[in-house]
C-alpha cells in the first residue's frame, strides 16, 4: 500500500513538472525550423553549429547558443527589423531535433538510457520518463552533476518527496546530468523464523515488521531476547539487544530470533 501511495505521489509531481515545462537553451547539434511570416521563402531547417550559430534567410548566420527558442525568435526579428527587411517581423523557431540537452538515467529504472530535456524537467520527471523504479529499486536517487571540471554528487529521497518532503530537493535537471537510482536497501533475519533470509528494507521498518517479513516465529521462537547485529561507524560488527519491538531497522542489519527456553 505504501508503494502505491508513493507511486501516486510521484505521478502527481511528474504531471506538475510537465505543466511548468519551459524552453531549454539551444546548443550545438540541435536542429531547428525557422519560419519568417510574410517572407516568400519556405521555412528553413537549420542545425546549430559547434560555434553555436544557425543560418537564417535574408540575414545569414545568427548566434543562438544558450538562447531559448523565444529569445532566438526575438533576436532574429530584431535583426530583420534592424537590417530593414521587415517593419514588424513575426518569427517562429521550433526545435525539431533537440540533441544538445540530454541527461542520463541509470540504475534501477525500467528503461535506463539517455533522454532529451524538452523542457524544465525535475528529478521525478526523469525517473518517470525512464519508466519508473523497478521492483529492486530503492527510494534513493544519486544526482551526479559536473560543472567546470568539478563533479558533485547529491542524494535525493524519492519517498520523502512523494510524502510531503522538501520539494526543493526535486531539482530541475541540467544538461549532462546523470541520475542513478540505487538498489533497495536490505536487511537479514535468521534464527527461529519461518523464512530466514534477506529482505527489502522499507521506509521506517520496525523490528516487529522485519520479523513479520520473515514469516513470523517458528513454534520454538520467542520475541524475548531478540538481537541485532549492526556495523558501527568503524565498520565493526557489533551486537545489540532489542528492548522494544518498535526499534527501527537500519540497512544491512542482521536480526536474530532466539529459541524459547520453554
Amino acid at each position: 500500500m505504501k508503494k502505491w501511495i508513493a507511486f501516486l505521489g510521484l505521478a502527481v509531481m511528474c504531471l506538475c513538472g510537465l505543466a511548468r515545462a519551459a524552453d531549454v537553451p539551444l546548443g550545438p547539434g540541435d536542429t531547428v525550423r525557422v519560419t519568417i511570416y510574410g517572407d516568400t521563402n519556405p521555412p528553413t531547417d537549420t542545425r546549430v553549429t559547434e560555434s553555436g550559430k544557425i543560418t537564417v534567410p535574408l540575414i545569414g548566420e545568427v548566434s543562438v547558443t544558450g538562447l531559448s527558442t523565444t529569445d532566438a525568435e526575438r533576436k532574429i526579428a530584431g535583426l530583420l527589423q534592424q537590417k530593414g527587411f521587415m517593419r514588424d517581423p513575426q518569427v517562429n523557431v521550433l526545435v525539431t531535433s533537440p540533441v544538445s540537452q540530454q541527461v542520463a538515467v541509470l540504475g534501477q529504472v525500467t528503461k535506463p538510457g539517455r533522454y532529451v530535456l524538452d523542457g524544465a524537467r525535475t528529478v521525478t520527471d526523469m525517473v518517470a520518463t525512464a519508466g519508473g523504479v523497478t521492483p529492486d529499486g530503492g527510494d534513493i536517487v544519486t544526482l551526479v552533476r559536473t560543472r567546470d571540471g568539478k563533479t558533485e554528487r547529491s542524494q535525493i529521497d524519492l519517498w520523502a518527496l512523494s510524502n510531503g518532503g522538501d520539494q526543493s530537493r526535486n531539482v530541475v535537471m541540467q544538461r549532462d546530468d546523470v541520475l542513478v537510482v540505487e538498489r533497495a536497501q536490505k536487511f537479514y533475519v535468521y534464527g527461529e523464523v519461518q523464512r530466514p533470509g534477506m529482505y527489502r528494507l522499507e521506509h521506517g521498518m520496525s523490528v516487529l515488521q522485519g520479523l513479520s517479513a520473515g514469516g513470523g516465529l517458528t513454534p520454538r521462537g520467542t520475541e524475548n531476547g531478540m538481537r541485532i547485529k549492526r556495523r558501527d561507524e568503524n565498520g565493526k560488527l557489533v551486537e545489540m539487544k532489542v528492548n522494544d519491538d518498535a526499534t527501527l531497522l537500519q540497512p544491512d542489519d542482521i536480526l536474530y530470533i532466539r529459541e524459547s527456553w520453554f
